[in-house]
């Protein structure tokens, strides 16, 4: 841990994103105590609605009085947990589909991959908002719409992976010393996939939080709860972009792209310590 850590402080674009993404974490984890949930409230504003930034409110107010700084809050808290849950889910599913795929040979594998290739080639906003739309309007349908549609990539990674270690001489020593399958995959080829798989998940935790945006700014989230989706949706039926009220729409999309952004540098960062090719790429 000493030798990743060491090796991942040199990478400024790493530290960078790591930063930005300690300020939204704790940003999350302490807005219960730093707002409170009555800044939510809709019958009860703190202001005037589409109030510009001032003093009171550093970020303006939205169409019901409610600061925008306050929404964008507790929506890193949505966004955040459903991003992490549904990658926890589609990494799960990956790792799992691509080691018995790499793993076992015939016709379980010929399944598995043509199980996969038919989740790949389906674009996965579709089928997550499909899901959406048919299971109902929650954080959970999310979570599960996103977690069961963005696999397929980790499943190839994990595969390739598998191949490559399951070619190596120990594998047939191990297996020539009665290690069976559950041998094998849990103590060679689950040890030797991680480091990929933990780059994949820093990298899919963006993925995750943009589809989430995405499908809450298309109507298909929870109402009751805010994320930033639901608030650039709110702002665009408001007629923010037509009205000039940037402070409204503005900040949630931005929000948005830095912990896109911050996520992606920390799995680049990541990369490139777990395969020190790629460090002056």
């Amino acid at each position: 841990m000493a030798k990743f850590w060491g090796d991942y402080r040199q990478n400024r674009a790493g530290l960078f994103g790591l930063a930005v993404l300690a300020v939204f974490v704790l940003s999350a984890l302490l807005v219960p105590w730093i707002v409170g949930e009555d800044a939510l409230s809709v019958t009860r504003p703190a202001g005037e609605p589409l109030q510009p930034p001032s003093g009171e409110f550093w970020l303006g107010t939205d169409r019901s009085g409610r600061s925008v700084l306050d929404l964008i809050l507790w929506g890193s808290r949505v966004s955040l947990t459903v991003g992490f849950a549904a990658t926890l889910i589609s990494i799960a599913v990956g790792s799992l589909i691509g080691i018995l795929a790499g793993h076992f040979h015939g016709w379980l594998s010929g399944l598995l991959l043509r199980v996969t290739d038919w989740f790949l080639v389906m674009p996965t906003l579709v089928l997550a908002v499909a899901l959406a739309a048919v299971l109902g309007r929650s954080l959970s349908t999310i979570v599960i719409a996103i977690g069961v549609t963005s696999w397929p990539t980790t499943a190839r990674l994990v595969r390739a992976q598998t191949l490559a270690v399951e070619a190596r001489p120990y594998i047939e020593r191990a297996r020539a010393l009665g290690g069976g399958h559950w041998h094998v995959m849990t103590r060679h080829v689950l040890p030797n996939v991680m480091p990929i798989v933990l780059a994949q998940t820093t990298l899919m935790v963006a993925g995750a939080i943009l589809t989430e945006s995405t499908v809450a700014f298309l109507g298909l989230g929870d109402p009751t709860v805010p994320s930033w989706g639901s608030t650039i949706q709110a702002a665009r039926d408001t007629g923010a972009v037509s009205s000039g009220l940037w402070w409204y729409i503005l900040p949630p999309g931005i929000a948005i792209a830095l912990v896109a952004l911050a996520f992606t540098l920390c799995g680049r960062a990541i990369e490139g310590v777990l395969n020190p090719r790629l460090r002056n790429r």
